[in-house]
């Protein structure tokens, strides 16, 4: 709903239209991203410590590694549907915001219209089949958008096709990567945090993360002590490919792998480490 707004707010600016809605939807991404992946873990993880769930669960033959895994695992999927839906209708708002002066309304009460839609059959599901709501909205909404993209695609604006600003989806590829790293985070601080806890280190982590390069940068290479903080602290100006796409500048796709592997490899270790604190828990003590 955000996302979709930025267009009409992009007719107060000269001829920065494109780059308003691409930087203004990306950092919405990457916010909502960090706070979803807060809740989302702390409401899987120390939640369920906290009334004694984990208890009956791992009661069973479930062993500590394999629930941290599976909640990383539960996540990441929940986390990559949400980044892909912003996505897409960022690619969509692009499309809205053609002109300096004008917007694609046509496409604009499409977007919205398919909102509304996936949101009402969410709602008959609720009512009729007694599913939940939030889940039969946000899967219709995925399929909608994903269509509304391809048919406005096709929907000639003053007789000609519009791009679809493909060169926008590289740096998109990078937040998937940059919010896959914000939930092994937060699950491995919901091993042993609650959920203001959580929010507030991995928010701090956040804003590091961002002037890491300007405080820590000049240490990389080092053995110093700011130079072993400058490689625990994700940098999230890896993954921020705005000020590229502003500069008209081409992301490489090599780049992009090298930057999964470093999601890989951070992933990894926030997952090994989310499995020690988890296997020296006393669950017990927790239960309220």
């Amino acid at each position: 709903m955000v996302i979709g707004l930025f267009p009409s707010v992009s007719l107060f600016v000269f001829h920065e239209q494109l780059k308003l809605v691409v930087d203004s939807s990306m950092a919405t991404t990457l916010l909502f991203g960090l706070i979803i992946a807060v809740f989302c873990s702390s409401s899987a993880i120390s939640r369920e410590i906290n009334n004694g769930t984990v208890l009956l669960l791992l009661s069973k033959p479930v062993s500590r590694w394999s629930f941290i895994l599976a909640k990383v695992a539960g996540i990441l999927v929940a986390i990559t549907l949400f980044v892909a839906i912003c996505n897409i209708s960022t690619l969509i708002s692009l499309r809205v915001a053609k002109d300096q002066f004008d917007l694609e309304y046509l496409t604009f009460y499409i977007y919205y219209g398919m909102i509304v839609a996936g949101m009402g059959w969410g709602a008959l599901r609720n009512f009729y089949a007694k599913k939940s709501f939030s889940a039969s909205s946000i899967m219709s909404i995925s399929i909608l958008l994903p269509i509304t993209l391809a048919v406005v695609h096709f929907i000639p604006v003053q007789g000609k096709l519009i791009s679809l600003h493909t060169e926008v989806i590289s740096a998109q590829l990078l937040l998937f990567f940059a919010v896959w790293i914000m939930v092994a985070i937060t699950v491995m601080l919901s091993t042993k945090l609650d959920l203001v806890a959580n929010l507030l280190i991995s928010s701090l982590l956040f804003f590091f993360g961002l002037v890491a390069d300007y405080f820590l940068g000049a240490s990389a290479g080092t053995l110093s002590f700011s130079a072993i903080l400058y490689a625990i602290i994700p940098n999230w100006q890896f993954f921020w490919m705005a000020d590229a796409l502003t500069n008209k500048q081409t992301i490489p796709w090599e780049y992009v792998g090298w930057t999964g592997v470093y999601t890989v490899f951070y992933i990894s270790i926030c997952t090994v480490a989310a499995v020690t604190l988890f296997n020296d828990k006393e669950i017990a003590e927790n239960v309220r």
